[in-house]
């Protein structure tokens, strides 16, 4: 078993049986995993970030109306299917988030977005493993409030990694 295939075991476990899931008692009923992408080694990314020189204050809406702040961290490029496109990394007390949406939102992944959290490294650079792109806890449960994506982290294009849509 891979780390990944490890990881996505634990996660399907905390999510069918753990106090804390997001899930309903009648989704645990019924589940038998969450569906995923196959591993893409591609879209592990080791990312230089173009930090913002001013860290700008920016409240993202969430799916129950309210906000939440984070600051604008900085840009990072990298390629997808032989096109160069960018994301946003925000930051937190909590730590690093990147939320994203691709082409396949509403079809094969939440229409909402998917998350991250970037994991810093030395010299400015950050882990980025779309591998380990999860959807938001109200893609599960509408009782829960969850940031919705930046227009600024729209992709037009397929991000064929992590987490898909979940189908009760």
């Amino acid at each position: 078993m891979t780390e990944l295939e490890a990881f996505r075991a634990e996660k399907d476990e905390f999510f069918g049986s753990h106090p804390q899931s997001p899930l309903t008692g009648e989704q645990k009923r019924n589940f038998h995993g969450l569906n995923y992408f196959p591993e893409n080694e591609a879209l592990c990314l080791e990312v230089g970030v173009d930090e913002f020189p001013t860290k700008e204050h920016f409240e993202m809406q969430t799916s129950t109306g309210d906000v939440q702040t984070y600051e604008k961290y900085g840009k990072f490029k990298f390629m997808v299917d032989g096109i160069e496109v960018e994301l946003t990394i925000y930051q937190s007390e909590h730590g690093f988030f990147l939320p994203f949406v691709d082409s396949l939102a509403g079809s094969e992944t939440y229409p909402a977005g998917r998350y991250l959290e970037p994991e810093p490294l030395p010299g400015g650079r950050f882990l980025v493993d779309f591998n380990v792109a999860y959807n938001p806890y109200c893609a599960y449960n509408e009782m829960w409030s969850c940031p919705i994506t930046p227009a600024e982290n729209r992709l037009k294009m397929a991000v064929r990694a992590g987490e898909k849509l979940f189908h009760n």
